[in-house]
């Protein structure tokens, strides 16, 4: 993780201290953080960034937007998510309306995200949220015996105590500082949120707007114009739910698994967006 604005870098863990960067050396991650790096390399290199960069961002932010919500059962057509303005308290429209509030508060929240994880988590489902829920029920991980609205994700669900100690130390990780890849945290963090479901709703979009932050703010992607959401989703829920089931399982084959479906997330949304630069270059967009 990136250092806090203006403070000194921690120093850097010994590696079996930093179980991030020991996750690094399982097989294929290595390969997945290099083609990670090419990929958005390539899309930050056109030419149309040098001049149009603020379009750019804005249309990979509604376009995460709308994959993000098609992956939590909202899967509207792009357009159809531009034109909208009106987002209901129910169903669909809620869930789009959740993701296109996420997209644009992540960006605000890099600078806390930094300071206290789970603050930014709290901030998060609250927006997501907006009101709908009991105002006891928001912003705060669920108590024993709690529900939790996530149908699409159907792996066993951690009781609160497991719950709030594995946020607990996937904090104490983020602070401390790590030498792992960008996309190594940002996979392990996305993960452990929708593994864990610490919300009673809107984990799957809290989750992937977590990823965002951290690729954000790890300089990975700094103008955040590499939307993953659109790469988690082009292969279908199915793949996505699958990778996730082997992060879930702990399993280093499966752990390795998770990463690289990240991995190839972060690629496709370069795709996308490298797709959107040829388009405003041609005059189409």
């Amino acid at each position: 993780m990136a250092a806090i604005s203006g403070g000194t870098p921690p120093v850097p863990p010994k590696a079996s201290d930093d179980p991030l960067a020991a996750l690094a050396s399982l097989p294929g991650v290595a390969e997945s953080v290099d083609s990670v790096r090419k990929a958005v390399d390539r899309v930050y290199g056109h030419r149309i960034m040098r001049r149009r960069s603020n379009e750019v961002t804005s249309e990979a932010a509604l376009r995460g937007a709308r994959a993000s919500a098609a992956l939590s059962g909202a899967d509207w057509v792009l357009e159809e998510v531009r034109r909208r303005t009106d987002f209901g308290v129910d169903g669909e429209p809620r869930t789009v309306g959740a993701a296109l509030r996420l997209t644009a508060e992540a960006g605000q929240l890099l600078s806390v995200w930094r300071q206290s994880p789970l603050r930014v988590l709290a901030r998060l489902h609250l927006v997501a949220a907006g009101g709908g829920e009991a105002d006891d029920a928001v912003g705060r991980p669920r108590l024993a015996g709690e529900p939790v609205d996530e149908p699409l994700v159907e792996l066993p669900l951690p009781d609160a105590d497991e719950v709030a100690g594995r946020l607990d130390g996937l904090a104490r990780l983020l602070l401390a500082g790590t030498e792992a890849p960008a996309l190594v945290t940002a996979a392990v963090v996305h993960g452990e949120l929708l593994a864990l479901r610490p919300f009673g709703s809107f984990n799957g979009l809290v989750a992937r707007a977590a990823e965002r932050i951290v690729l954000v703010g790890s300089g990975l992607d700094p103008k955040s114009i590499c939307p993953a959401e659109v790469g988690h989703a082009e292969p279908g829920r199915a793949a996505y739910l699958a990778a996730l089931e082997g992060y879930a399982s702990g399993t280093p084959e499966g752990v390795a698994a998770w990463i690289a479906h990240c991995g190839r997330a972060v690629g496709l949304g370069s795709r996308e967006s490298t797709a959107v630069c040829e388009a405003l270059q041609r005059g189409a967009a």
